[in-house]
């Protein structure tokens, strides 16, 4: 299953509109009910309008799913593995910290990490809960 998620992340990197940067990026979503949801990232003239492709999450939030199970990331590096930026890494972690994200080459070789790895002590919908929680007591 690993291996079938990070080939359709390498297939969804070629659908990417990088008409800037060049850099072409995919991404292959696993939900819990095992479908998988394809991003690829799309730039924009005005660089920060541009989406990253994990934001397949929205795409996948769009058609009422908010659990997943893993994320496979492509790109057409070949000298490390690709990861998330730190803002998709926040958008990740907005549904759980114990899922699976799999940093690949393009060559298919990959490195197995989770949320929780790629962004240790998270701010989290939890934290709105405590605050909100803390801001009543103070009042």
């Amino acid at each position: 299953m690993i291996k079938k998620l990070i080939e359709q992340s390498h297939e969804a990197k070629k659908q990417a509109y990088c008409p800037y940067s060049k850099f072409r990026v995919g991404s292959a979503l696993l939900t819990v009910d095992d479908r998988v949801i394809t991003g690829c990232n799309v730039e924009n003239a005005c660089s920060n309008l541009g989406i990253c492709a994990e934001r397949a999450v929205a795409k996948a939030v769009s058609e009422g799913i908010r659990q997943f199970k893993a994320i496979a990331i492509a790109s057409d590096m070949t000298n490390k593995y690709i990861a998330p930026c730190g803002g998709c890494r926040q958008v990740l972690r907005e549904f759980g910290t114990d899922w699976s994200v799999f940093l690949t080459k393009c060559d298919g070789s990959y490195v197995e990490k989770t949320i929780e790895d790629l962004l240790p002590t998270s701010f989290s919908p939890d934290d709105l809960s405590d605050k909100i929680i803390n801001m009543k007591n103070t009042e």
